[in-house]
């Protein structure tokens, strides 16, 4: 929200003029030219990751979410999602469980 509020004040008054030069030459109004323009790209943006999700929505996805599950084994080859990474790291390398968790604790507290 406040880089739009930002955009629109340098649509509006235009941006810092250190050589002294007229500013007011030449100029385009920001309503309706930049607005229009900049809402059709949003618009555009919105329908290619539209387009891209609903007739390619495994484009991007794991393959082995495909996979029959059997309840019976767990297969070895699980692993989280990237954003949960550092975490399964973290608890796979330390053996003791309490450790593990504390561990971890401590690496989210120290980059907090």
């Amino acid at each position: 929200a406040l880089a739009a509020v930002h955009l629109l004040f340098l649509h509006e008054t235009g941006s810092n003029n250190p050589s002294g030069i007229p500013s007011d030459s030449d100029k385009i109004p920001f309503h309706p030219y930049y607005t229009i323009k900049d809402i059709l790209g949003a618009l555009l943006l919105t329908l290619a990751l539209t387009t891209l999700v609903l007739f390619s929505p495994d484009l991007l996805g794991d393959p082995d979410n495909y996979t029959p599950a059997n309840p019976l084994n767990t297969p070895p080859h699980i692993k989280p999602e990237w954003y949960f990474l550092f975490a399964y790291a973290i608890l796979r390398s330390i053996p003791n469980k309490l450790g593990g968790v504390l561990a971890l604790i401590f690496s989210i507290l120290i980059l907090a």
